[in-house]
C-alpha cells in the first residue's frame, strides 16, 4: 500500500509545467514527467483502501493500488506490466484523460487525491526510457482476417489485442496518417505526435497493417471526404475479411443555426484544430485558419473549446473569449454528495491559464458583419426558471469577433459510414450495439461490430480504449469460439 502513513505525511505532488511565456511560443508538450523520488512520494500516499474506488472510477479498471505500491518500492518494470495489463496506451491517458480515477480516490473524500494520472504517465515513460516496451507478435497465426474502420484510440486498442491473438488485422483510415482523434483532434502541446508514432511503430512490428487515405463508402469511386484517395465499399470489406469492427469517431459537430451563421470567419473547431496539427507535421496547408491578430470567440466550454483557446494563444490572437451556455459551476464540489462519482465543478485548463476571458450562462443570438465577413456577435444572458433556460430581459450585449470557433460537442458519427453498412442506429445516430449479455458489440449486420465513439457517442479516450479492448475479445470469440483476451 505504499507507505502506511504516507497519505498523512505527504501532500499531492503535481507535475511541473513550462512557464506560460515560454510554452505559448511553440506547439510541443510542456508538462514535465515526475522525477523518480517525486513519483515514489506520490505513490506512497495510496491508502490501499478496502474498496479501491479508483479502479471502478477508471473505465479501463486500472489496477491502481498495485502499481502505486510497485512505484513506491521502485519496481518500475512490474509496475509497467501491471499498467499494461489493463491499458494498451497509458501514455495517451496519462496525458489527456481527465482522471475520473482521481475523483473516485478515497483520499479525495476529505483531502487531495493521489496524483494517479501523473504516476501512470511516469510509469509508461520509464518503460520507453528503459526499452521495456517492445513488439509482442503472436506466436501462432489463426488465419482469420479482421478489418477495423477508424484508427483512433478504440481502433488501435482493438487492433493490438486482435493481432496479439494471432489474427491478421488491417486498419482503414480516411486521413493520410493513422491516429484519428489522437493525430488530428488533440493539439500537439497536449499530446506530442511522436508519442503516437512510437506506438504505431510497435503495432506495425506486431503485424497490424495500416491503409491510410481510404474512405469506406457505399458507392465505389465516390468519397464522402476530400481527405481520402481511395474508396472501398462495405460489401468489399465483408467479402475480404472474416469480421469488421467499426471504430470511427463521433465527427458530426453540433451547429449553431442563428442569423449570420453563413458569414465568413465562423468555423467548427475541427476545421481549425487539425490544420495546426498538419502544419506541425510539416504539411503545407492552403488558406490555413489563423487566429493571429484576431479577436477570437470560442463557443463551448469543454475540452475542445479549451484546445481552441490554447491554439489561438499560440497563433498570437489579439484576444480570446470563451462562452458556455450553462451556469458557472462551483469552484469546489460537494464531496459528501457526489463522491466517488465525477463531480461538476469549475475546471481551469492550462490553456485558460495562458489567457482567456471566460463567461457562463451566455447564448449567442446572431452574428453581424460586413462584406460577408463576421465582425461581432450579439449575445444575451440566461437564467434557469422552472427547470428551463430563459433569456434575461434587456441583457443583450455585443462582442468583437473576427474568428468564431464552434466547439459545442458532436452529435453522432459520420452518418454515411453507418448507413453504408446498413447497421441499425440508436436514437442519437450511433451504431446500435449492446455491451451486455450475448452478442456484445455486435451490430444488426452479420460479422460487423462497433465500438468507441461509433457506438457510444462522443466520449473520452479512456472509454475508447476500454471499448476497443472489449470489442476485440468479442471479435476473437466470434472468430474462434473462445477467447483468452481480457474482458
Amino acid at each position: 500500500m505504499g507507505k502506511t502513513t504516507g497519505f498523512i505525511e505527504y501532500t499531492r505532488q503535481k507535475e511541473a509545467y513550462v512557464p506560460v511565456p515560454e510554452r505559448v511560443k511553440h506547439y510541443k508538450e510542456f508538462v514535465l514527467v515526475l522525477e523518480n523520488e517525486k513519483a515514489k512520494t506520490q505513490a506512497a500516499r495510496c491508502m490501499n483502501c478496502g474498496t479501491p474506488f479508483c479502479m471502478t472510477g477508471c473505465p479501463v479498471n486500472n489496477i491502481i493500488p498495485d502499481w502505486n505500491d510497485l512505484v513506491y518500492t521502485a519496481d518500475f518494470r512490474n509496475a509497467l506490466d501491471t499498467l499494461h495489463s489493463t491499458n494498451n496506451f497509458p501514455e495517451f491517458t496519462g496525458r489527456v484523460c481527465p482522471a475520473p480515477c482521481e475523483a473516485a480516490c478515497t483520499l479525495n473524500v476529505n483531502n487531495d487525491p493521489v496524483g494517479i494520472k501523473s504516476i501512470e504517465n511516469f510509469i509508461v515513460e520509464k518503460g520507453w526510457e528503459n526499452g521495456w516496451i517492445l513488439p509482442q507478435p503472436a506466436a501462432v497465426a489463426t488465419g482469420k482476417k479482421v478489418a477495423i474502420v477508424g484508427s483512433g484510440p478504440a481502433g488501435l486498442a482493438a487492433a493490438q489485442q486482435l493481432v496479439r491473438a494471432g489474427h491478421e488485422v488491417t486498419v482503414f483510415e480516411k486521413n493520410d496518417r493513422p491516429g484519428g482523434l489522437l493525430r488530428y483532434g488533440i493539439p500537439g502541446f497536449k499530446l506530442n505526435k511522436e508519442v503516437v508514432d512510437r506506438r504505431l511503430q510497435q503495432l506495425t512490428a506486431e503485424g497490424v497493417r495500416f491503409r491510410t487515405g481510404v474512405c469506406v463508402a457505399s458507392t465505389k469511386g465516390t468519397t464522402v471526404t476530400n481527405l481520402a484517395k481511395e474508396t472501398i465499399s462495405p460489401d468489399e470489406l465483408k467479402a475480404q475479411f472474416d469480421a469488421v469492427l467499426l471504430t470511427g469517431g463521433s465527427e458530426l459537430p453540433r451547429d449553431l443555426p442563428v442569423p449570420g451563421r453563413e458569414l465568413k470567419g465562423i468555423h467548427f473547431a475541427m476545421e481549425f484544430l487539425p490544420q495546426q496539427n498538419r502544419v506541425d507535421a510539416g504539411d503545407k496547408v492552403k488558406n490555413q485558419l489563423l487566429a493571429t491578430g484576431k479577436n477570437v470567440v470560442v463557443i463551448g466550454g469543454g475540452d475542445t473549446g479549451s484546445d481552441c483557446v490554447g491554439t489561438s494563444n499560440r497563433h498570437g490572437a489579439e484576444s480570446v473569449a470563451q462562452f458556455e451556455l450553462l451556469p458557472q459551476p462551483p469552484e469546489t464540489e460537494n464531496k459528501p454528495l457526489v463522491w466517488p462519482y465525477w463531480p461538476t465543478k469549475l475546471r481551469t485548463s492550462s490553456s485558460h491559464e495562458e489567457g482567456c476571458a471566460r463567461d457562463w450562462s451566455v447564448a449567442t443570438k446572431r452574428f453581424e458583419g460586413s462584406g460577408g465577413k463576421v465582425e461581432k456577435l450579439i449575445a444575451c444572458r440566461l437564467e434557469w426558471k422552472d427547470g428551463k433556460m430563459q433569456e434575461i430581459p434587456n441583457s443583450e450585449f455585443e462582442m468583437k469577433a473576427d474568428l468564431v470557433l464552434l466547439a459545442m460537442g458532436f452529435v453522432s458519427p459520420v452518418g454515411s459510414v453507418v448507413e453504408a453498412f446498413g447497421v441499425d442506429k440508436d436514437a442519437r445516430g450511433n451504431a446500435k450495439a449492446t455491451t451486455d449479455g450475448d452478442g456484445c458489440y455486435k451490430t444488426s449486420v452479420a460479422k460487423v461490430f462497433a465500438a468507441g465513439d461509433m457506438r457510444r457517442g462522443q466520449s473520452l479516450v479512456v472509454w475508447a480504449i476500454r471499448e476497443g479492448r472489449q470489442a476485440a475479445r468479442e471479435v476473437d470469440l466470434f472468430l474462434m469460439g473462445a477467447s483468452d483476451l481480457p474482458r
